[in-house]
């Protein structure tokens, strides 16, 4: 049977778990999840006063890594539906968060103008999306030229003895820790590895991304490819031979 990413249960869930969430992200994944973020904001280059949007933003973490490696002169915006995960991102980092806006969206239907931003990213938020290609196509939308689209997703290993000791972690032991730190009604941890099973991975995912236009995606996988980062860039206006533009 798929699971459930209907709205209501989606922004349900994460607003009951978000008081505990980037606690639990820490215990869960071995305080990792940082390191993570780190890589995700060094696979693209950045122009420091040029804007980042971050969807599915949660408790704003990845949006923050984005602010941390623009500097002071950082344009960065985070939007999610989930507005009790906003509220805490709103309260993180005060130095810091004068730099980026939280805005309560859809990443469905963003509200933002076409070729806006020079990164679009979304860190263990786009299998939450009902329609991930819709969720894809939107993001592409409003990514400028020769800008990225940049995913950071859970991720299956390859190594078949290192796949089973992590779907025995992840299937099993993260979802009862989960009940037992952080009980919820929508078993929210539980959600998490039938959400990942679901989703695509590694090439396929890059296919997915091709296919809403993103061109050199390249697949990095992380931590005995646990996790995965994604990056496609949106393809430019053509030029001639001398750098002129060909409309």
């Amino acid at each position: 049977m798929p699971v459930d990413k209907s709205q209501l249960r989606v922004r349900r869930m994460f607003a009951s778990i978000a008081p505990r969430y980037d606690r639990m992200n820490q215990l869960l994944t071995l305080g990792l999840d940082r390191y993570w973020r780190k890589r995700t904001v060094q696979s693209v280059p950045l122009i420091p006063d040029q804007p980042v949007l971050d969807v599915c933003c949660g408790t704003g973490d990845l949006a923050l890594a984005w602010a941390r490696r623009l500097g002071q002169n950082a344009i960065v915006l985070g939007t999610d539906f989930t507005h009790t995960m906003l509220m805490y991102a709103r309260d993180k980092s005060p130095g810091i968060n004068e730099t980026i806006r939280y805005v309560g969206a859809d990443t469905l239907r963003l509200p933002c103008p076409d070729n806006r931003f020079q990164v679009v990213s979304a860190g263990f938020g786009i299998r939450n999306v009902g329609e991930t290609r819709h969720g894809l196509a939107e993001m592409t939308r409003v990514c400028g030229p020769d800008g990225h689209v940049v995913i950071l997703e859970t991720s299956a290993p390859r190594w078949p003895v290192v796949r089973q000791l992590f779907g025995l972690y992840f299937n099993h032991v993260m979802p009862r820790i989960g009940r037992w730190l952080s009980p919820d009604p929508d078993a929210a941890y539980s959600y998490l590895a039938a959400s990942s099973a679901e989703f695509l991975q590694g090439e396929a995912f890059a296919e997915l991304m091709r296919e809403v236009g993103l061109v050199d995606v390249t697949v990095h996988p992380l931590t005995l490819g646990t996790v995965t980062v994604y990056v496609g860039r949106k393809p430019g206006p053509r030029r001639d031979e001398r750098g002129g533009r060909i409309d």
